[in-house]
Formats: structure tokens, C-alpha cells, sequence
């Protein structure tokens, strides 16, 4: 048994391949596990980056289709029923070209409300995108129209899942200073 906070198939399957690694080269399957157990994760892999008046902030290093699918999942089966805001950056040079254009509605299905970053210089429509998901989505030029949204959306208990391999315009700060704002105003 491992206990750990990561989430997603796709490091269930790191940490299968990590045991089987360390096995062949000889470390006990036990002290794999152990070691697993303190696994803090890495880098921008689904790092909460701030919780204000019950709504978490996630940051995820999301760059193709298969990777959001995984997060997303993984996200939703630790939180049930709760709601997940999701925001894209579609970053990558492979999503900018428009390469996973036919893939990446579906990646995103169950988020519960989903906005896109269409910056000005992106090669294809994110409209088709937008119109595919079940959730009700948007897909907007500016990063701190998608911040005025989600903040005005979110409520105790959502989850707001950043996806990006960027910084996406500063987007986590600018979510939890206006979550922060929202907070003060309504406890005042």
C-alpha cells in the first residue's frame, strides 16, 4: 500500500514501472513502497497553490490531450461530486498549431465549468473546442477576463484546476488575490 497525494493514472503507472526499476536492480519491493510514500511529487504537477475560503487552486503542467484526460480524472475521482472550474492554456507548440484540435474536447469532459485562453497569435479556433464539452465553456482572448469569471463562479468547496506549460499570464496569483478580494469583501 502507498499513501500519497498524487493523482492521475499516469503516475500510477510511473510509480508501477518505478517498483518493478528498483526491483530488478535489487531494492525490496517494501522499500519501494516506502519510499513512494514520501513522494511529494514534482515540479507543477498538480501543486496546490493556494486555498481561499474553500476553494483550491491548482497548478498542472498540462501540455496534450492525454495528459489533461489524466489530471483531469484523477482530480475528479479524490474530489466526488465537487465542483472542478478548469482553465487551459493551450501552450504547447503542438497544441498552438492546433495538432490535437480533434482530441482535446474530450480531454477536458467532466470539469463542470471550463474556460480557454485563445491568445491572439494561436493558429486555429478554440470554438469548436468550446462547443463539444458538455460544461458550459468559454473561450476568451484575455487572462484576466477568464480570473473575473472563474472568481466570480467559484464558491466553497471548487476545485480550480490550472492547466498550462506556462505561466499563463501570472493566472494563479491573479486567482487567489481576486478569490482573496471576494473573500473580504463578502466577510466585511
Amino acid at each position: 500500500t502507498v499513501n500519497w497525494n498524487q493523482l492521475g493514472d499516469h503516475n500510477i503507472h510511473n510509480a508501477v514501472a518505478a517498483i518493478a526499476a528498483a526491483r530488478h536492480a535489487g531494492v525490496p519491493v517494501a522499500q519501494s513502497l516506502a519510499a513512494l510514500s514520501r513522494f511529494q511529487g514534482v515540479k507543477r504537477r498538480m501543486v496546490v497553490r493556494g486555498v481561499v475560503d474553500g476553494v483550491s487552486v491548482y497548478d498542472e503542467f498540462a501540455h496534450h490531450p492525454t495528459a489533461l484526460a489524466s489530471t483531469r480524472k484523477g482530480l475528479r475521482r479524490s474530489v466526488g461530486d465537487a465542483r472542478i472550474l478548469l482553465c487551459l492554456e493551450p501552450r504547447s507548440n503542438t497544441m498552438r498549431m492546433g495538432k490535437h484540435a480533434g482530441t482535446l474536447a474530450a480531454s477536458l469532459q467532466g470539469a463542470d465549468r471550463i474556460w480557454i485562453h485563445a491568445p491572439p497569435d494561436l493558429d486555429w479556433s478554440l470554438d469548436a473546442v468550446a462547443r463539444a464539452v458538455e460544461a458550459p465553456a468559454a473561450v476568451l482572448p484575455s487572462v484576466d477576463t477568464i480570473v473575473s469569471e472563474v472568481v466570480a463562479e467559484a464558491r466553497s468547496g471548487d476545485y480550480i484546476l490550472v492547466m498550462s506549460n506556462g505561466a499563463f499570464g501570472g493566472i494563479h496569483d491573479k486567482l487567489l488575490g481576486g478569490l482573496q478580494a471576494c473573500n473580504e469583501r463578502t466577510s466585511s
